[in-house]
């Protein structure tokens, strides 16, 4: 849920902001103000996530805190659970919220106006029926002086963020769908916390080292799990995949391994002390971080067959951490010297000129990753030291200009990702437990931080290359006897009928004794003419049994939402209740018929 905050006589949008260390710009997002940017006493704000503790100061009240904040006392006793009569100490830590969790309705407003205000849409559309829902009101209808929590809604993105999370106990591989916020648990029991997933260019497969160490790669589309490799430890381990998807590459012991995914092949270029190996987009080189003959760290590039070996930099320094090639090639970041202190730095690889990112307050930088197009960066810095620490989320130029605050999260330091536009970028939050537990994104041109996802503990996240992701779910019937594949943003209505935005898909048996082409012709040609006036009708096997497909012609009724067909004869009669049903008939929107049919097997 989003908070406001009531303005008060003589705040400016700065002071607001400062407050809470937030950017300014993302205040007026949050609230779609125009310029110039006025407002009034008594305007609610939604306000983003901000630096809402503070340590107490001597002469420090409640009461004197609440007042400079301008939020209710009972607020800052609630959430610090204080007893009466609310003493608080000098150096104690407060967390001080950043206003109410609920927008009182004014004169004039409705669900779509609030929904717009405060970016409570999808797809760039309002969703004010998102805030009814959430509410349990019974209808549109709202009056001033109501109080209503305000959500944050799925944005609509393309893609699917990837993330390890132990929600069920164990940690696992999820997925989430910025389309429509849901979720989907991809492994069972395979996961680590240490797990990190590694998306595929072509978005199809995700690598990612989880229990007992072992390299697993999960086929999206097919839901398939195959082992690849074993590590001593699987803490740090960084995959990179060949820009045809074809290749993982890795270090292990003292080798760079290269794995063919389809013909299951490796090759080994002994490289001692590797690590960071990736991929050229070439697709002929790689790039590898290794210590020289006097053990001092260094960049290498070299030929995939172990030829050509190149030192790329002349360090004479502290190790090379995080070292990770620009998508276009031309320029690679890196970390040094260590974690207590983080410096990001890029090189240009055709000059070898080298640039500093200025950073966060206190040197501790980390998470650094290339935006799609090669031109920015971002990544987390550790700030606010006095309050127990908060992360910057920040962007800057590949040559370290044009530093930017974001975002704020209330992690030490947390992983960041952009989405395959490179218009956001996601991270991690909620970290009052020791480990994040929600998941944020923010938009660099509308920079408002929206909740994607709260949950148990989260610990990696990565958003897909691609904006689509040939991702299916299992639809497995035993009343049926069947077993298929179908889109993964499809919702189920019945246990028999699924449905989403680009199709939908029905089951169901027929009870009869003639021939295939009796049904398939009964079927067609029903006197309501569900496939229109001339459907035609394709013979075919499936699973070795006798098939037809049936395919509406164009004057199909629009409300039949472009139903195909697909009926099959069972190898064996099924028994539903007291009846037998000699055939299988699936209902399904012709774009998807061969896809799906495709998949389905017998029980």
């Amino acid at each position: 849920m989003q908070i406001f905050y009531t303005v008060r006589p003589g705040d400016t949008l700065y002071q607001i902001a400062k407050r809470w260390e937030l950017p300014v710009e993302s205040l007026i997002a949050a609230n779609n103000l125009e310029t110039p940017y006025t407002i009034y006493v008594g305007q609610q704000l939604s306000v983003p996530p901000g630096v809402d503790v503070i340590r107490v100061r001597a002469g420090d009240t409640v009461f004197t805190i609440a007042q400079f904040f301008g939020v209710p006392q009972s607020a800052i006793i609630e959430a610090n659970k204080l007893d009466p009569p609310y003493i608080i100490q000098a150096g104690q830590l407060l967390k001080v919220p950043l206003g109410s969790p609920y927008y009182i309705v004014q004169p004039g407003d409705t669900l779509f106006k609030i929904a717009s205000q405060f970016n409570v849409k999808t797809s760039g559309q309002s969703n004010p029926e998102l805030i009814r829902e959430v509410n349990l009101l019974p209808s549109a209808t709202i009056f001033p002086g109501m109080k209503l929590i305000i959500p944050y809604a799925p944005p609509g993105d393309q893609g699917l963020i990837a993330y390890i999370s132990n929600v069920g106990g164990d940690y696992d591989l999820w997925l989430y769908n910025p389309s429509n916020g849901e979720n989907l648990q991809f492994t069972t029991g395979l996961g680590e916390s240490f797990s990190i997933p590694f998306w595929s260019p072509d978005s199809t497969r995700i690598a990612f080292v989880g229990k007992d160490e072992i390299l697993y790669v999960l086929q999206l589309s097919e839901g398939g799990i195959s082992r690849i490799d074993q590590f001593s430890e699987g803490l740090g381990n960084y995959v990179s995949w060949s820009p045809d998807s074809q290749i993982l590459t890795y270090t292990k012991k003292n080798d760079v391994i290269l794995y063919n995914i389809n013909t299951h092949q490796f090759q080994k270029i002994n490289q001692p002390g590797a690590t960071d190996v990736q991929w050229f987009p070439s697709g002929t080189e790689l790039l590898f971080q290794a210590p020289d003959a006097s053990g001092i760290s260094q960049l290498y590039r070299i030929q995939t067959d172990g030829t050509n070996k190149q030192q790329i930099t002349q360090n004479t320094g502290s190790r090379f951490n995080d070292a990770r090639l620009s998508p276009n090639g031309s320029y690679v970041l890196y970390t040094t010297p260590g974690a207590s202190i983080s410096i990001i730095y890029t090189l240009e690889i055709s000059t070898g000129r080298i640039f500093e990112v200025r950073g966060g307050p206190l040197a501790k930088n980390y998470f650094p990753v290339w935006s799609p197009n090669s031109s920015t960066i971002a990544y987390s810095a550790t700030a606010f030291e006095e309050v127990g620490y908060f992360s910057l989320i920040k962007t800057t130029g590949r040559r370290g200009k044009n530093d930017l605050t974001r975002a704020i999260s209330n992690c030490f330091a947390t992983p960041v990702t952009w989405s395959p536009d490179g218009r956001k970028i996601a991270y991690l939050s909620d970290c009052t437990n020791g480990t994040a537990s929600e998941i944020w994104m923010i938009d660099i041109l509308h920079p408002v931080p929206i909740r994607l996802r709260e949950v148990a503990f989260i610990t990696s996240l990565q958003w897909s290359p691609s904006a689509i992701v040939p991702m299916k779910k299992t639809y497995t019937s035993t009343v049926y006897n069947v077993q298929f594949q179908y889109p993964s943003n499809w919702q189920r209505k019945t246990d028999e009928r699924y449905e989403g935005l680009d199709g939908f898909f029905q089951v169901s048996a027929i009870s009869s004794d003639e021939t295939i082409n009796e049904v398939c012709l009964n079927e067609a040609y029903h006197g309501l003419h569900p496939y229109g006036s001339a459907p035609r009708i394709i013979k075919a096997q499936i699973q070795q049994q006798d098939a037809c497909f049936i395919f509406p012609s164009a004057d199909q009724p629009p409300e039949m939402e472009d139903q195909a067909a697909l009926i099959i004869r069972y190898p064996q009669p099924i028994q539903i209740g007291d009846s037998t049903y000699n055939y299988f008939i699936l209902w399904v929107s012709q774009n998807h018929l061969t896809e799906i049919s495709s998949t389905l097997i017998f029980l």
